[in-house]
C-alpha cells in the first residue's frame, strides 16, 4: 500500500530492510512458527518488495528527503524486540540510526500500524497513533499498543477509525518532530479503508518535505 501512494504521488523509493535473522518463520495456513526454519530479514523483504532492495545500514538522510516505516508484525519481531519484551524492547540498531538521524535532519518520518512504537521508544516524546485506547468489542484488538507507547515516553494520540464525512482513516500528524503515523492493520475494518488510512499518511510525509 505504501508502494502504491508513493507511486501515485510521484516519489522516487529506495527500499532497505535489515540484514538479520527474523525472529522466527510463520505458517500462516496454521497461524503457527514453523520449526526448524529460518529465514533472513533483508532477503524475505527482497520477495516482499518485488524489487530492488538494500541493507538498511546503507540508508543515510543525505540520500533522502524522508523515510516511511511498514507496520506489521515483523515490526515488532524484526525492528524490534516489542512483541516479546513490550515497553521494555529494544529496537534493531540500525533502525534506531535511521530514526534519531532523520529526526536530527528534520526531514519526515511515516510510521503505519504497529512501527509507531519504534518512534516511541527512539524519539522521547514523540506524538503518534495507533488508533483507538479501548478494544470495544474487538474492533482494535491490538488497543493495549496504546498503554504501551505512553510507558516507551510517547504521545499517544487517539484517532477515529474514520473522517467524519468521508471513510479514511485518519493519520496524525506531529509537525514538531515531523513524525506521521496512522493505524492501519490495529482496526479490524476494510481493506480499503486501511489502503486509504496508509494513504492519508503518504500524503501527509510527502507534503512535510516541501517538494
Amino acid at each position: 500500500s505504501i508502494l502504491v501512494h508513493l507511486s501515485r504521488g510521484g516519489a522516487e523509493v529506495q527500499m532497505y530492510a535489515p540484514d538479520v535473522p527474523q525472529m522466527h518463520v510463520i505458517d500462516h495456513s496454521k497461524g503457527q512458527p514453523a520449526e526448524a526454519e529460518s529465514r533472513n530479514v533483508l532477503v524475505e523483504s527482497a520477495r516482499i518488495a518485488r524489487g530492488k532492495i538494500t541493507s538498511l545500514a546503507k540508508l543515510t538522510t543525505t540520500d533522502h528527503d524522508a523515510v516511511i516505516f511498514p507496520g506489521g508484525f515483523g515490526a515488532a519481531k524484526n525492528l524490534s524486540t516489542f512483541a516479546v519484551d513490550g515497553k521494555d524492547c529494544k529496537v534493531n540498531k540500525e533502525v534506531e540510526r535511521v530514526l534519531k538521524d532523520f529526526h536530527k535532519a528534520g526531514k519526515p518520518i511515516g510510521l503505519c500500524c504497529i512501527s509507531p512504537v519504534l518512534a516511541a521508544k527512539v524519539l522521547s516524546g514523540a506524538e503518534v497513533t495507533v488508533g483507538h485506547e479501548e478494544e470495544e468489542g474487538g474492533k482494535w484488538p491490538y488497543a493495549g499498543t496504546a498503554g504501551a507507547i505512553k510507558e516507551l515516553g510517547g504521545k499517544h494520540c487517539v484517532k477515529e477509525a474514520v473522517f467524519s464525512l468521508t471513510p479514511f482513516y485518519e493519520a496524525h500528524v506531529d509537525t514538531k518532530n515531523k513524525v506521521v503515523t496512522t493505524p492501519a492493520f490495529m482496526c479490524e475494518t476494510e481493506l480499503h479503508k486501511i489502503f486509504d488510512g496508509i494513504g492519508a499518511m503518504v500524503k501527509n510525509v510527502l507534503k512535510l518535505t516541501g517538494k
